[in-house]
């Protein structure tokens, strides 16, 4: 194992995902001490971690130890919370101590927002973690099994509805994971219900499904949801979550399996730093990736907000984190050599969406239009590029190639213990104020209006 002198200038590095681990492996051969901190011993393959929430690959197939991956490498692992950083004392500290550090590298990421509704978290847990997706596929399956059970209808259905919130990426993912796996892996598992029974709803406050897309794109991209059976609310605002389902307006879903996609916000790390931050509460960074005033402080990754040279912002995206931690260690080394830094150009190679096997939707390197099979095949190939340290690209490409087009039946275990039938008896009146409760309700055929975003306030 290499080691690493004490005599060195020591990098902290917080967070252990594209943008960390990527800025880790870029400064192992820089005349540096090297220490990465995160609250996980994984790195995660998060693009994804939807396919672990819809039960169809497994948490090992997308996660690797942090400690395999860095530690041959002389990397330093510490397993701890950040509760905040002193850039007068560079210091990073924790929730049970502190680390000294002559160069940071903040990778914290991003977590869910509610947009000032956190009491809808318990009913509606969003998708960022492995813990995030086991909870979820835990709730889709519970779902169809307490189904299997239920003698009474109206329990029955709320049991085989699923709403999706945000109809953005993971949303859009989501939604057409959960519907072919009711649609195709589960047909025949159960002999009181019917899988292709379920009602699998996707709702988006903004006018159409992948806002960010062009129109045509986001267009197709509905249309392959509805042939997959999903049903689509566009402009539609939700005024309340609770136990007993979603309100849209005076409407009500009965579900009891809601999950949220439709929003996030900036780890809190950002707030200890007392730099000017966005509305999502990122860090607004220099060009060189730098902390303004504190040009030994990086921000990468979801945490940072950059606009580009035509003025469109950095995505948050996995290639887009990837470049920023690399840039960040190569600004690092440029300063250990006396060398001034050097500005942050984003190279993209493209953005996708999947739709089910087999399809999606996407634009490569900023203006090449792709949909259906040929979509799919980029965004697969893109996404294997970005694979750090797992066993060999082929390995993981055969694995999920073999999970993916079976439907791995080993990935739909549940885990904690089941509810009781009675458990899932609501009280009678789950109305709020005046809201009609439509138990059963019909899908509408246009949402209830929303001037932007999904709940109060209105920001998506």
């Amino acid at each position: 194992m290499k080691t690493q002198r004490e005599d060195l200038p020591h990098v902290v590095i917080l967070g252990g995902g594209f943008a960390g681990l990527s800025a880790a492996r870029q400064l192992v051969k820089a005349p540096v001490r090297i220490t990465l901190v995160d609250r996980h011993n994984h790195h995660l393959f998060q693009p994804l971690l939807y396919q672990v929430a819809t039960a169809t690959l497994s948490p090992s197939e997308i996660a690797a130890p942090l400690r395999g991956l860095l530690g041959p490498k002389g990397v330093a692992v510490v397993l701890a919370d950040v509760t905040g950083v002193d850039t007068a004392g560079k210091r990073v500290l924790l929730s049970d101590g502190e680390l000294k550090y002559d160069y940071l590298v903040i990778a914290t990421g991003a977590t869910h927002s509610y947009f000032g509704n956190d009491h809808w978290a318990p009913f509606a847990p969003g998708l960022k973690s492995i813990e995030d997706a086991v909870e979820i596929r835990r709730r889709v399956l519970l779902a169809y099994e307490m189904a299997e059970r239920e003698t009474d209808p109206s329990i029955r259905r709320a049991l085989l509805n699923f709403v999706i919130i945000g109809a953005g990426p993971t949303g859009v993912e989501m939604a057409g994971s959960l519907a072919e796996i009711s649609r195709s892996s589960l047909t025949g598992d159960f002999k009181n219900i019917d899988t292709r029974d379920a009602r699998i709803i996707l709702i988006e406050g903004l006018g159409k499904v992948l806002p960010v897309y062009p129109d045509d794109l986001a267009a197709q991209a509905r249309r392959t949801l509805e042939k997959l059976g999903v049903e689509v609310r566009t402009g539609a605002r939700v005024t309340n979550i609770d136990e007993s389902g979603v309100y849209i307006g005076t409407e009500h879903i009965a579900a009891r399996t809601v999950l949220w996609a439709a929003g996030v916000a900036a780890s809190p790390v950002a707030r200890s730093l007392g730099a000017p931050l966005d509305r999502a509460g990122r860090v607004n960074v220099t060009p060189e990736l730098t902390v303004p005033g504190h040009e030994d402080v990086f921000v990468v990754g979801d945490l940072a907000s950059l606009k580009q040279a035509d003025g469109t912002p950095v995505p948050g995206l996995a290639p887009a984190a990837m470049q920023e931690g690399k840039h960040a260690a190569h600004n690092i080394v440029r300063r250990l050599r006396g060398q001034p830094m050097v500005p942050f150009k984003y190279w993209d190679r493209g953005s996708y969406a999947v739709i089910g096997r087999g399809h999606a939707v996407g634009i490569a390197f900023r203006r090449f239009k792709q949909s259906g099979f040929l979509a799919w095949s980029a965004w697969l190939f893109i996404h294997l590029m970005f694979l750090i340290g797992f066993r060999s690209k082929l390995a993981v490409m055969l694995d999920w190639a073999y999970s993916y087009l079976t439907f791995n039946k080993s990935a739909r275990i549940i885990t904690g213990p089941a509810p009781r039938l009675d458990q899932l008896r609501l009280p009678s009146s789950t109305t709020r104020g005046e809201q009609i409760l439509l138990t059963d309700a019909e899908p509408s055929t246009h949402g209830a209006a929303s001037s932007r975003g999904l709940a109060p306030p209105s920001s998506h």
